[in-house]
């Protein structure tokens, strides 16, 4: 080999060593980066971790403190928890699930003192037994054994039932025991010997009032009694004594007893009712009932006073409102009376108006306001909140003339909450006022009073009245029906508007210048042949009067809707009705036998006013003085109607009756008895009717009632007793 080859070769062999060299060097820096690179990411997580180890460490830290503080606070609470069960004055104690006691407050421990072995870890039981055999517990005649079976009975159920021991010094204590989930038990023993010791006191306090209250309503029940009895003697005989033959001055006198005997009666009746109300006795006795005819009752009770005053008294029912209701009829009308009679009372001159007005119905029932407006003296601003007040008047120089208990609106307004309505009044000074009142009543069954069409030609109807609003409700009443209205203020004018479009006229009777009467001539004059209704406040003088024939009907003036639906119904036939006498009955006859009178009455008077009631009457009547005499007559004289005193020597009317209708339970015979007694308190009539007695009249009694009584128990057999102008 040449040295040139050799030298080649070396040197291609230090190239290939330096190449390799390099690549050495170069995988040692590449090795050498990477192992930075590792080292930094290695340094990184040494510093994150350190890092963490601190947070952790001060986590750990805060955790300890907060631990630390948390268990500051709970020892705090148990220590605030156990000084507050320690300060109570009721007994605290805790039992385990194994009911072994945990803990208990001194007022839980004082009953068990000097018993060292009450403490925490006892058991319920040995508690039991250490009370009945220490005598701690007053069981009474109850065996020890039994008395403890009964608390563990209770204490074992999953919620005990409060129950109250009472220990040997006489306080009572209460125990309540509430089992928890885990089966532990917390009890309380609260001391209720101050509550018990009340309660003690309330109910002698209760039976106190009671047998007060019971008193008061013995001493009221007597009070009216014994009043009534001698007002029917001073009543009666003022009745009577108007029928017999008297001077001027002497109508005086009597008119003055009988009114004066009628207003006590009216004061004993308010003191009663208030009575009645005070105790929550009044209860309500509800029956169907026709609303608009109650009004119209009440109204003709007031009319001898309107008259007398010289005012008027108008009615406007609500057209479209039913009339027929359930409730409590003697209320409402009581209610009614008392705002019409106080609006009447009140009222010098102008009128006195009750406006009835629906406000909401269903099928059921209906809603409607009742107000009764006056254009009397009105009321003070300062007086009207106080106007239904008990013992409250209205006291100035103006109405010290009307008398009064001052209990009537207090006893309405009580009466309408009982029937849960409400009332109230607006009034001014010297303008009058207007009293009103809402209820909502279910409606009765049967038939309702409902608008008749207007007969078939009657279109245009003549309204004529002196008065304005009596016209007015006379002509929304028939626009109402679809009748075109014209109205005058008196026959002159109406003789003015008329003209032959007028198919009716509506008139009333007594207004200035020209009367209906004489209006119905002027128009019969001029050829007007259309029907003609009169109204009057005296339809019996209009009766009597020579140009009746000339209008088709008289109708009593305030005019219900009944009668007046009912003639208009009639004016098809445009003839007048034909004035035709009252005809008696037909069971009525005037032969026979006369009827037979039982009449039980123990005092003299009331036997003389009750002799003199019935003189004008061709019957045979027998007094008994008691009861005992009552059924020996009953026996002897067979009577077809028996009046029956309840409140009578030896034997009263109820136990007389009920032996009466004994007797007739083996004769198959009933006699009517009317029962007649000055007892007037809520509740006496039902006693009164359970005992056997058909019907119940109150003292003093009243000649019209008597005698109605007496017409429905006339026997067919028996002669009519009544003489013709005292058909009742």
């Amino acid at each position: 080999m040449t040295l040139a080859h050799k030298l080649a070769e070396e040197r291609r062999a230090r190239l290939a060593a330096e190449r390799l060299l390099e690549l050495k060097q170069a995988e040692l820096f590449a090795a050498n980066r990477k192992l930075g690179l590792h080292a930094r990411k290695l340094s990184n997580e040494i510093v994150e971790t350190r890092a963490e180890v601190a947070t952790v460490r001060t986590e750990n830290e805060r955790f300890k403190s907060d631990l630390f503080m948390a268990n500051q606070k709970i020892e705090t609470a148990e220590r605030r928890l156990w000084h507050s069960i320690e300060t109570i004055q009721d007994g605290f104690a805790i039992f385990d699930a194994d009911d072994r006691m945990i803990c208990a407050n001194p007022s839980y421990l004082v009953i068990f003192d000097e018993l060292e072995e009450v403490a925490p870890g006892i058991s319920y039981a040995r508690l039991l037994q250490l009370i009945t055999e220490e005598g701690i517990v007053d069981i009474g005649t109850t065996p020890p054994h039994d008395w403890r079976a009964a608390m563990l009975e209770r204490w074992e159920k999953p919620n005990p039932e409060p129950t109250t021991i009472k220990l040997w010094n006489g306080q009572s204590i209460k125990l309540l025991d509430r089992r928890g989930s885990a089966g532990d038990v917390v009890t309380l023993a609260l001391n209720i010997t101050e509550t018990v010791r009340y309660e003690t006191e309330l109910k002698a306090e209760r039976q106190r009032a009671e047998a007060a209250s019971r008193a008061k309503s013995s001493f009221l029940a007597n009070m009216s009694h014994e009043i009534r009895t001698p007002m029917n003697g001073v009543v009666g005989m003022a009745d009577l004594l108007t029928e017999s033959p008297l001077t001027e001055e002497q109508e005086l006198y009597v008119s003055t007893i009988k009114n004066s005997g009628e207003a006590l009666l009216d004061i004993i009746n308010d003191v009663l009712d208030f009575s009645k109300i005070e105790a929550n006795k009044l209860v309500l006795h509800p029956a169907e009932f026709d609303l608009e005819r109650c009004i119209h009752e009440i109204i003709t009770l007031l009319q001898p006073s309107v008259r007398e005053k010289g005012i008027h008294l108008l009615i406007d029912y609500d057209i479209m409102l039913p009339s027929r209701f359930v409730g409590d009829l003697g209320r409402i009308r009581q209610v009614l009376t008392n705002l019409l009679g106080n609006a009447v009372k009140f009222t010098p001159e102008g009128h006195v108006l009750v406006r009835v007005v629906g406000v909401d119905q269903n099928r059921e029932a209906a809603s409607f306001h009742v107000t009764i407006e006056d254009t009397g003296i009105g009321i003070p601003d300062e007086k009207v909140d106080h106007i239904f007040g008990e013992f409250n008047q209205v006291d100035d120089e103006r109405n010290r003339e009307f008398e009064g208990t001052g209990l009537g609106l207090s006893i309405t307004r009580k009466l309408i909450e009982l029937m849960n309505g409400e009332i109230w009044v607006t009034s001014e000074q010297g303008d009058g006022s207007c009293f009103g009142f809402r209820l909502t009543l279910p409606f009765a069954e049967g038939a309702q009073t409902e608008p008749c069409p207007l007969p078939e030609g009657i279109s245009n109807v003549l309204v004529v009245d002196d008065h304005e609003l009596n016209r007015q409700i006379l002509e929304r009443q028939f626009s109402t029906m679809g009748a075109t209205v014209t109205c005058a203020r008196d026959g002159l004018e109406a003789q003015e508007v008329s003209s032959p479009d007028i198919d009716l006229v509506i008139t009333d009777h007594n207004m200035p210048n020209c009367d209906g009467l004489e209006l119905a001539q002027a128009l019969r004059n001029k050829g007007i042949d259309k029907p003609i209704l009169l109204l009057s406040s005296s339809p019996r003088f209009a009766e009597n009067d020579p140009a009746r024939p000339l209008v088709q009907a008289v109708l009593q003036k305030p005019v219900s809707r009944r009668d007046l639906f009912s003639r208009l119904a009639n004016l098809q036939n445009a003839e007048p009705d034909p004035v035709v006498a009252p005809q008696r009955p037909a069971a009525v006859q005037r032969n026979g036998r006369r009827m037979r009178i039982l009449a039980a009455e123990d005092n003299k008077t009331n036997q003389l006013v009750f002799r003199k009631l019935l003189k004008t009457l061709e019957i045979d009547l027998v007094f008994a003085c008691n009861g005992i005499q009552a059924v020996d007559e009953y026996q002897k004289f067979s009577p077809d109607l028996i009046f029956m005193d309840i409140s009578m020597p030896k034997m009263d009317g109820k136990e007389a009756t009920s032996k009466i209708r004994d007797i007739e339970n083996d004769t198959g015979h009933h006699v009517p008895i009317v029962a007649l007694t000055a007892h007037a308190l809520d509740g006496d009539e039902e006693g009164i009717l359970a005992a056997g007695l058909d019907h119940y009249l109150t003292k003093p009694l009243r000649k019209p009632e008597i005698f109605e009584r007496i017409a429905d128990a006339l026997p067919n057999e028996a002669r009519d007793p009544f003489p013709v102008e005292e058909t009742p």
